[in-house]
């Protein structure tokens, strides 16, 4: 298990269809093409011996790496220290654009720095799995590998005509290519992974993929400079807007919940899912902050898509499923690679996924509030828009009253979830709010009826006189931290005192040191084994809603102290265990999502409520009577997001 890098010490790179990790020490252990959804080529990272890799390192055992993004770009450098010199691998993968494509390249510069470095390279790839086998040929300017279902990538040489630096290369009995190359100062070499052709291979010129890399770098550049994000976690919040655009599917516009499978929640543990799939409440949330940073055009881009998938289902006895294919399929039979170990011993190793079957009911709030914030931004549902939306809210107003299995996707039966209901409620306000404001004709009544049901119920079910605070679902007094929302969509003002009760039970009871669990699994069993690590978008939201309290000195410390579980390259993956240790899918673009969300609600606090000059210590401020008096504004709140 040793064999394993940790899942932080790792990179992204990607090319707006598929991506790839990268570890610190060389290695791209996971790659699947031609889409995030596809079966994988290079998947070391669940399976050391059965998945695959392609592997450039210094040839001494002894050497220090480090790893870098060129700035504002999704260009990774991986940079070796040996006694000898100081060399570095840049990977990128060119952008693809918007049309589907089989035919993606991985491209991987060798540089010396200083003085000279021998580096080893190793090609392996395991296409579909590891359950295709493939034949190689090596050639002088690079090799073919070829499955025997008509899969295939190239490994094509960067180098100048004069040069031999890779004359050492070999296959082995696996099909694998192992090779050295040496260089000095000042010469760079390399190599391009093409997939979806079989040749013909050609030597690439070094001038060539210079020019790849300035067309990526000018790319990204060009990119993040649309933000309008000017606050004060400029370089973290443009770090998860790449990072969220990198997991974009560009054909489509839906992005992937995480471009992994299969890492857990707790090593050694069995809840490990495939998340390379696009959400309907991922993809909602971030329609917030796509429009929060002012990238619109992504933003009415995941519109677009919802839009279809609401329109799809259209008239069905339900409207949305869980989640689907980044291409709008809704195929994802959940399956095991029986033969696969998984990351450090942490199988089962699933792909697909059956959550998307489960009934959600929050999907709703979510999907209508999104649409609700892109009205308030000029991106407008026209006619037929409003007809499928009205027949959702119509499916709502009949359905919202029944058990389900939840936002955490639970696998120990329904439940009458409190955030269900909460989101449901979400679903009917901002319908009623368009219908009136737009004039566009809706049983508004009987939504109304509805959404106050929900209301009168969640605060009669969902609230525990005996802990003073919302609950997770009706039958239990355990809570939850996906009620953090509360106040954010606005179903309660975050100063009514029912809500700080909640605040300081959770602080109490799921918080540890700024970290924040979901929930307790042991005290609200949900099907599975085991437990699991503090969640890292949990953490967010508690920032998010500590803010809205007042209680801002505590939310900055706790936003500031999340920042430091960081990779270092500032990613996140789902989860991080007791040890610190990120757990779970990597990158998550959900804490990405909440990380954003959070600065944006914390800057807009601290911009309206500067902190008076005091010599007191932070922790006085954890009392709302600390602060400066809050202004509330009479009348029905709206959603803060706008």
């Amino acid at each position: 298990m040793s064999d394993y890098p940790l899942i932080a010490d790792h990179g992204l790179i990607g090319d707006l269809q598929t991506s790839a990790l990268v570890a610190t020490d060389g290695t791209v252990d996971w790659f699947c093409a031609p889409r995030f959804d596809s079966p994988s080529t290079f998947g070391a990272l669940l399976d050391q011996r059965r998945g695959g890799h392609c592997r450039i390192r210094p040839t001494v055992k002894v050497f220090t790496s480090k790893q870098l993004y060129y700035p504002d770009t999704a260009v990774l450098v991986t940079r070796f220290m040996t006694e000898a010199g100081v060399g570095e691998v840049i990977d990128f993968m060119p952008v693809t654009g918007t049309v589907a494509t089989a035919r993606h390249q991985l491209v991987r510069l060798l540089r010396c720095v200083r003085g000279e470095m021998t580096f080893s390279f190793d090609i392996a790839p395991r296409f579909d799995y590891g359950r295709e086998p493939h034949e190689t040929r090596l050639m002088p300017d690079g090799a073919v590998f070829e499955g025997r279902t008509g899969t295939s990538m190239t490994a094509n040489l960067i180098r100048d005509p004069e040069d031999e630096y890779l004359a050492r290369a070999r296959v082995d009995d696996h099909g694998n290519v192992h090779g050295e190359a040496t260089l000095r100062a000042g010469l760079t070499r390399g190599l391009v992974l093409e997939t979806g052709v079989a040749g013909p291979i050609r030597q690439i010129p070094v001038a060539e993929a210079w020019r790849l890399l300035e067309e990526t770098v000018d790319f990204w550049k060009s990119w993040i400079g649309r933000s309008t994000y000017r606050g004060r976690w400029r370089e973290a919040l443009n770090r998860s807007a790449i990072t969220l655009k990198l997991m974009t599917y560009a054909p489509s516009g839906a992005f992937v919940a995480a471009p992994t499978a299969g890492l857990p929640e707790q090593i050694g543990g069995e809840r490990n899912w495939d998340y390379r799939y696009t959400w309907v409440r991922d993809a909602s949330f971030s329609v917030y902050s796509l429009l929060g940073l002012g990238f619109s055009e992504e933003a009415a881009a995941l519109g677009r898509w919802l839009a279809h998938r609401v329109d799809e289902q259209a008239g069905a006895g339900r409207p949305l499923k869980v989640m689907y294919r980044v291409d709008g399929s809704s195929d994802l039979t959940e399956e095991i690679l029986a033969d696969w170990e998984g990351y450090r011993g942490s199988a089962p190793v699933r792909i697909g996924n059956d959550a998307a079957d489960q009934l959600q009911l929050d999907i709703y709030g979510e999907a209508l509030d999104s649409i609700w914030v892109g009205d308030r931004h000029g991106i407008l549902t026209g006619h037929h828009g409003w007809r499928v939306v009205s027949d959702i809210l119509n499916w709502v107003s009949e359905n919202w009253d029944q058990a389900e299995e939840g936002i955490w996707e639970t696998r120990g039966g329904r439940q009458d979830f409190t955030y269900g209901r909460l989101m449901n409620w979400v679903a009917l306000d901002r319908g009623i709010r368009l219908a009136t404001e737009h004039g566009r004709p809706a049983p508004v009544d009987r939504w109304r009826e509805q959404r106050d049901a929900i209301y009168d119920q969640v605060m009669d079910r969902g609230w525990s006189a005996s802990r003073q605070a919302f609950r997770q679902h009706y039958e239990t007094d355990v809570l939850d931290a996906s009620l953090l929302r509360m106040t954010a969509v606005g179903f309660i003002a975050p100063t009514d005192p029912m809500w700080l009760s909640t605040l300081d039970a959770m602080d109490r009871e799921l918080v540890t040191d700024s970290l924040v669990y979901r929930y307790d699994p042991a005290a609200s069993p949900d099907g599975l084994r085991g437990s699991e690590g503090t969640f890292s978008l949990c953490t967010f939201a508690y920032v998010d809603s500590l803010a809205r309290a007042g209680r801002l000195d505590k939310a900055r410390v706790v936003f500031e102290k999340m920042l430091t579980y960081a990779n270092h390259l500032g990613l996140y993956s789902e989860e991080i265990a007791l040890t610190g240790e990120q757990i779970g899918n990597f990158p998550q673009a959900f804490t990405h999502l909440a990380l954003i969300d959070a600065a944006i609600t914390l800057d807009r606090q601290l911009d309206l409520h500067p902190p008076a000059a005091s010599t007191r210590p932070t922790a006085v401020a954890d009392d709302p009577s600390a602060l400066p008096a809050r202004k509330e504004t009479a009348g029905v709140v709206v959603n803060p997001k706008t």
